[in-house]
């Protein structure tokens, strides 16, 4: 496969600068077989059946965005993992080695210590530099003295499609986090939970819905394009996640009962495909994964998708072809473009039935 299969023409007025208000007032394109129905996310009480769970990523973001000096030099770091893993929920957020991103990374070398803006006392010495922008950091401080500087010293880092040329906003901060947010350690928010209000939840469990939750601490890979034309190629940048013992189970009677799995979220569907067996079976998770969903890649571990739209060309797009059928995406999205759905991180929603396996 070539990535170029992916590309499509997305205008820039497509792109979603803020998020619906109500949230739950985003528009939701229901693709359902070869069918399209356009609806609102507060639909979808109405579009799932009693018994079904509804699965959702409980991360919450951090402010991970960085400016730090060496010297004179001015270099931007954006937190994307802790490097100790298997420590605490998901992994230690406030463990003192991180992998990050940076900006003029070619200047930094092993040994370099950074001093942050926005907070005096934060430090970190580069204990690996220089590898494609690719940082291995070790902070002066851990535990709960990290996390207060980093909020001192941290903003959101804002996928770079929403414009904010002066900076990012008190709305930002409230928008850019969602409803179910619980566990911090996320670089960038999952999406889809942000069309959620507590109204809707309501709705869905009136309905007979189900709800679970999984972690995965979703990392500042997710902001990198595809650089291989060749989509074998691509390597995924590795996430932290976790899946409970009550939520495999609660996946797993729901399942047995007949009820479908909706996946909230293209971050849910590659934990839950991760930890989901080829018997259909979900078991307890937590550890890294780095899962590549093509299209030809078994989908087993949710029957429903609720996800926002996605860029051209990239990892996401290929997902949801590999859910939901390649040429019924690219239908989609056309219906998407040609009828004004908003795109991306603040924009709308599809619902994405999965395709026969």
């Amino acid at each position: 496969m070539r990535t170029a299969d992916f590309d499509f023409h997305l205008p820039d007025d497509r792109i979603a600068q803020h998020l619906a208000n109500p949230r739950d007032s985003a528009r939701l394109l229901h693709v359902c077989g070869t069918a399209l129905h356009d609806r609102i996310v507060a639909d979808l009480p109405s579009l799932l059946r009693p018994g079904d769970l509804m699965v959702a990523n409980d991360t919450r973001v951090i402010p991970a965005q960085l400016t730090a000096r060496r010297g004179e030099a001015r270099i931007g770091i954006t937190l994307d993992r802790p490097d100790h893993a298997g420590v605490g929920h998901a992994g230690d957020w406030h463990a003192g080695d991180w992998h990050a991103l940076a900006r003029n990374a070619r200047r930094l070398r092993e040994g370099d210590v950074l001093q942050f803006e926005g907070d005096s006392e934060l430090r970190a010495t580069v204990m690996r530099g220089n590898q494609g922008g690719a940082v291995l950091l070790r902070f002066n401080l851990a535990g709960d003295a990290f996390g207060r500087a980093l909020h001192q010293a941290g903003a959101l880092a804002l996928p770079p499609y929403i414009a904010r040329p002066h900076g990012i906003t008190a709305q930002d901060r409230e928008d850019y986090q969602t409803i179910f947010a619980a566990h911090p350690g996320a670089v960038a928010a999952p999406t889809a939970g942000l069309h959620f209000t507590p109204a809707l939840l309501n709705r869905l469990a009136t309905h007979g819905i189900g709800r679970a939750t999984v972690t995965l601490h979703v990392g500042a890979g997710t902001f990198l394009p595809m650089r291989t034309e060749a989509v074998e190629e691509h390597h995924m940048h590795a996430e932290r996640g976790s899946i409970s013992a009550a939520t495999a189970a609660a996946i797993n009677t729901a399942r047995a009962a007949g009820g479908r799995i909706l996946a909230v979220g293209t971050t849910t569907l590659r934990l839950l495909e991760t930890a989901t067996g080829p018997d259909g079976s979900t078991a307890p998770f937590n550890g890294e994964t780095d899962i590549f969903i093509t299209p030809g890649t078994p989908v087993r571990g949710a029957d429903l998708l609720l996800t926002n739209l996605h860029l051209p060309r990239s990892t996401l797009f290929m997902l949801v072809c590999a859910f939901a059928g390649t040429e019924r995406m690219k239908t989609a999205y056309a219906h998407a473009i040609a009828t004004g759905y908003r795109f991306y991180s603040y924009g709308d929603a599809t619902l994405l039935e999965r395709q026969p396996q």
